[in-house]
């Protein structure tokens, strides 16, 4: 059977009221999600291939529901409709949510409307600690963030780097330890913490949406400001590819400042944090590049990058920006560019 034969079945399980709509597989553009629309409904199925956070199946679903749920407030993230439980037709359950009808965002002319967006998410009230959950909330989010870059760098030695790319990276690495053991720390906000272009949608009316919320936590904004701008996400999806200039990363910054009423609480956290993004990036890199070799796991829990799970013409694409991403040229472009914004 088909993921779309799949879909129907477990959409007349739940009674759902799509349960009829005519189903249209959309092009595999991602490693942890399939999507179909349900035509004439304004909704499309979003079911998962894995849990990028290494979560069971049912509570990977809750995270995502929550991360919909609560971005969707700005008014720049797409409305849940409904959450569809792990069943034997799909293991790992899907949500249900509303589809954006626009075009991929276009590099730099879409930086703009991609910094409001942002701004938008991160001017979210705050909820109370005990209303955060089930979504990341850590008491320290620069700890969390580096204790994910080291675990994922464990892999860096089995992804075989050029010795000058790994010192270098290296180099930040210690620089993010220093950061690391001053005192203080901005303030924290909902943050998206997958903020690259390719993740957003930009509506007739040039609205920027963000799409894709899998990851979103309670931590620090310079991170999707990094994530949004960085040569490793402005080059990963072939749709908005494009090399910044330091100037219109700057302009960028500049905006979402303007947007973002208590922006001054991160000014001087932006390069620092930028680099820190970077690392979980290149870091991620590596585990993909060791991890993605091999089998499929069975079942609907967990974390799986095997290239088992998406079409040979995604995992080409997904191999060439890691080879780029981890070569001496990628990492020292980058290396430059943070001592060029620090200047």
């Amino acid at each position: 059977m088909s993921l779309a034969d799949d879909l129907r079945t477990a959409l007349r399980e739940v009674r759902s009221p799509w349960a009829e709509a005519p189903l249209e597989p959309l092009p595999d553009l991602g490693l942890a999600h399939a999507h179909l629309r349900l035509a004439g409904s304004g909704v499309l199925a979003r079911i998962p291939k894995q849990s990028q956070m290494g979560l069971a199946a049912a509570d990977n679903l809750a995270y995502q529901a929550a991360c919909f749920e609560r971005a969707s407030a700005s008014g720049h993230a797409p409305r849940l409709h409904g959450v569809m439980p792990p069943s034997a037709a799909l293991p790992r359950g899907a949500l249900l949510v509303e589809e954006i009808v626009g075009r991929p965002a276009r590099l730099p002319q879409d930086l703009r409307a991609v910094a409001q967006a942002l701004a938008a998410i991160h001017s979210l009230p705050l909820p109370a600690p005990a209303l955060r959950a089930p979504l990341l909330d850590p008491s320290d989010p620069l700890a969390l963030l580096r204790g994910e870059i080291e675990a994922q760098a464990q892999h860096f030695d089995a992804a075989g780097l050029a010795p000058a790319a790994r010192a270098a990276i290296d180099s930040q690495r210690r620089a993010l330890d220093q950061l690391c053991a001053r005192p203080e720390r901005p303030p924290k906000r909902l943050i998206a913490f997958d903020a690259h272009p390719g993740n957003f949608i930009v509506r007739a009316d040039g609205r920027a949406v963000l799409v894709d919320l899998e990851k979103a936590r309670y931590s620090l904004p310079p991170l999707d400001l990094a994530h949004a701008t960085l040569y490793t996400s402005t080059t990963w999806d072939a749709a908005s590819h494009a090399v910044l200039t330091i100037d219109e990363v700057r302009a960028f910054q500049c905006h979402w400042q303007s947007q973002c009423a208590d922006a001054q609480a991160w000014a001087g956290w932006l390069v620092p944090l930028r680099s820190a993004m970077w690392l979980w990036s290149v870091s991620w890199c590596a585990k993909w590049r060791v991890l993605s070799a091999q089998a499929a796991r069975a079942g609907g829990d967990g974390e799986d990058w095997s290239t088992q799970r998406s079409e040979a013409a995604l995992v080409a694409h997904v191999r060439g920006r890691v080879d780029d991403y981890l070569s001496i040229e990628g990492v020292n472009r980058v290396a430059g560019e943070l001592a060029a914004l620090a200047a």
